[in-house]
């Protein structure tokens, strides 16, 4: 059926806000409660407690992504509204185990692991929903729903913190829970409007009947050269990416002392993340085809500038400067994937499309953390990590770049393709009625004569 442009579609909307709120501003406040745990768990003998640390939040962001492909095949196969009800269930479950530990080591499962996946599973259909209910409006809701994000990232951190001087981390955890739940209750408003895979396939209502391994698992995009690039460039930039967010709060506790408020760092990176996306998602418009990579590439080139001016800020205010900017490219990278997805592969292989990019990028979001907490271990500062984590945006930024002059060159030799075949069609059909004739007129003088 046509999307309703609205109705019970704006429900659907704020509770997929809320999704993206409750996953992505838990996961960007990460700092804030990294700094709890180091001084909850961390002990003077330890002398690897930052890098066992940043393996809990490293896992937590690393795992929303690389669960993708596989919540993308689950919501084909059982829809929108199972598939994030049972995720923000496990979510639940796991944030709720997280609040019981007393070593960091189940912190990896229950944390990393559980929590991060059932973050995945709800997160995933809270953006195919959107395309039952709207089409005409789907880039204002879209700005809408991921600014969601924003908005949690901005004010959860002074909220953990709060919570964190006036209660212990546990009880943190268990608050936090809170967020999960109404995320669970938000999953039941995602009432389909297209006939799911069970009705499609099955025929009768109960029987189900997998579909074919080619609908399920579509790796025909990636014979697309252009987007080939795109899935590995991208991962190849996102090394670094990530250890801002894990690491930020601690390098400024250490150089600053306790004299700054270092969740601020947080709230510029929210409030300009969130100007980015509307900012450059409009800009994004007036640009053609797949050259809205650049803007990626301009992305890339800021984060990783600013990722090595962190350690050279001897001032509070030059870092608040610093995030200010970073944040803007973040949600400049962020608010195009899709619409640089939609130009390479079309809209009929997007989603999967999508799924395994976000899979790809799991394995450098995870590591990059552990790296640099590694490196603070053994230097006792993190300046190096800083500088370091600066080097892969731009060579991945460096790798796009050669994008839009592959996918052109890509469409050329596609709309060569049906000339060709156009002309070795109408060749068939001309000597098939050569033949035809040929044959039928014998056939009439016969029976003329007879």
């Amino acid at each position: 059926p046509e999307p309703p442009e609205g109705g019970w579609g704006w429900v659907v909307m704020l509770a997929a806000m809320w999704c993206n709120g409750a996953v992505f501003g838990i996961q960007n406040s990460c700092g804030v409660l990294f700094v709890s745990m180091l001084r909850l768990f961390g002990g003077s003998e330890d002398n690897q407690m930052a890098f066992k640390t940043a393996w809990v939040s490293s896992l937590s962001m690393g795992m929303v992504f690389f669960c993708s492909p596989i919540v993308s095949i689950f919501t084909d196969l059982f829809g929108c509204r199972k598939v994030a009800v049972v995720g923000a269930a496990v979510g639940l479950a796991g944030l709720l185990a997280s609040s019981f530990v007393s070593t960091i080591e189940p912190l990896y499962f229950t944390y990393g692991i559980l929590f991060a996946c059932g973050c995945s599973f709800a997160y995933q259909p809270s953006l195919v929903i959107l395309g039952h209910y709207f089409k005409k409006r789907l880039g204002l809701v879209n700005g809408i729903v991921t600014a969601g994000s924003s908005l949690f990232t901005v004010s959860l951190p002074f909220l953990l913190r709060v919570l964190l001087d006036s209660v212990d981390l546990f009880n943190t955890l268990r608050v936090l829970c809170i967020l999960m739940f109404i995320l669970f209750l938000a999953g039941f408003t995602y009432k389909p409007l297209v006939p799911d895979t069970k009705d499609k396939e099955g025929g009768k209502k109960g029987k189900f009947r997998f579909p074919p391994g080619k609908k399920i698992c579509n790796f025909s995009v990636f014979k697309v050269p252009s987007y080939r690039i795109w899935a590995f460039g991208i991962p190849a930039a996102l090394f670094g990416y990530f250890v801002p967010y894990v690491h930020l709060m601690n390098h400024v506790k250490e150089r600053f002392d306790d004299s700054v408020p270092e969740e601020v760092l947080l709230l510029c990176l929210g409030i300009t993340s969130g100007v980015g996306r509307l900012i450059f998602g409009r800009v994004a418009d007036y640009i053609p085809g797949a050259k809205k990579i650049y803007l990626q590439v301009a992305s890339f080139f800021f984060i990783g500038l600013m990722s090595m001016m962190i350690p050279l800020c001897n001032v509070f205010g030059a870092l608040i400067a610093v995030c200010l900017f970073m944040g803007l490219f973040d949600g400049c990278f962020i608010c195009i994937m899709a619409p640089i997805a939609f130009e390479l592969v079309g809209a009929q292989d997007v989603s999967q499309a999508i799924g395994f990019l976000l899979g790809l990028m799991s394995v450098p979001m995870t590591v990059g953390p552990p790296i640099a907490g590694l490196l603070h271990d053994k230097l006792g500062t993190y300046n190096v990590a800083f500088y370091l984590a600066g080097v892969p945006p731009l060579i991945g930024g460096a790798i796009l770049c050669c994008i839009p002059w592959v996918h052109e060159r890509q469409k050329l030799k596609e709309r060569a393709k049906p000339v060709d075949g156009e002309t070795t069609e109408k060749m068939l059909e001309n000597e098939s009625t050569l033949v035809s004739n040929t044959t039928e007129k014998p056939v009439r003088e016969l029976e003329s004569g007879i």
